[in-house]
């Protein structure tokens, strides 16, 4: 399966990054097993996070084909070849730079950057995004996203990030979202593998209750 075939997969079963801010390598593993046993299939480091590059080649050499991971935080040009250079598959910034978005797609990487506005969305499409992350979700709320997706293409997916629980995935999908970013409310430094795993599960389960 290639890269492009495993994501369109991904879009259509279980649509949910793991944004792991402040993992360590020590713990990239161990985080990463319970993520991939609870169901997550996108596992993101950003790049503000300790050593996040030797977390990403662990994850990226240890997960395989079980999942995509990736980089969030990707600010600048060097950091998506670095991002390639140690086996990262996705590419997830949080604002729109469109020359990390063509890099990223040169590159053959999944291109995922964040936007607020539909002036940011259409930049980030036009330059080759493959996703959209709508960033910070609990500020645009589920109005802004809905009137976001009337003017955006149909098959463009967007992602709300920030703020985003079980409890209100519901909201979101119904306007429009079609899957989901999640930080704090999944891990947090600190957050032992049981607790990551717990975590995670409760989004797995609220995802299939709403999509089956």
């Amino acid at each position: 399966m290639t890269l492009i075939e495993q994501w369109q997969d991904i879009l259509k079963t279980l649509p949910l990054v793991a944004i792991l801010r402040g993992l360590t390598p020590e713990e990239a593993l161990p985080v990463g097993d319970a993520l991939i046993d609870a169901g997550f299939k996108i596992v993101e480091v950003p790049l503000n996070s300790p050593q996040p590059f030797d977390s990403i080649a662990k994850l990226a050499t240890h997960l395989g084909s079980k999942a995509i991971v990736g980089a969030g935080t990707v600010l600048k040009l060097d950091d998506v070849q670095r991002l390639k250079d140690v086996g990262g598959q996705i590419c997830i910034s949080p604002n729109t730079n469109v020359e990390v978005i063509r890099f990223a797609k040169a590159l053959g990487l999944i291109s995922f950057p964040a936007f607020f506005t539909a002036t940011e969305a259409f930049q980030a499409i036009d330059a080759g995004a493959d996703a959209l992350k709508l960033f910070p979700a609990e500020l645009a709320g589920t109005k802004g996203l809905k009137a976001l997706k009337a003017v955006l293409p149909r098959t463009m997916p967007v992602f709300p990030v920030g703020g985003v629980e079980p409890g209100n995935m519901k909201e979101f999908l119904d306007a429009g979202a079609a899957g989901f970013g999640i930080g704090s409310s999944v891990y947090k430094p600190g957050d032992t593998p049981d607790i990551v795993h717990a975590k995670a599960t409760a989004f797995v389960e609220g995802w299939k209750a709403l999509r089956g």
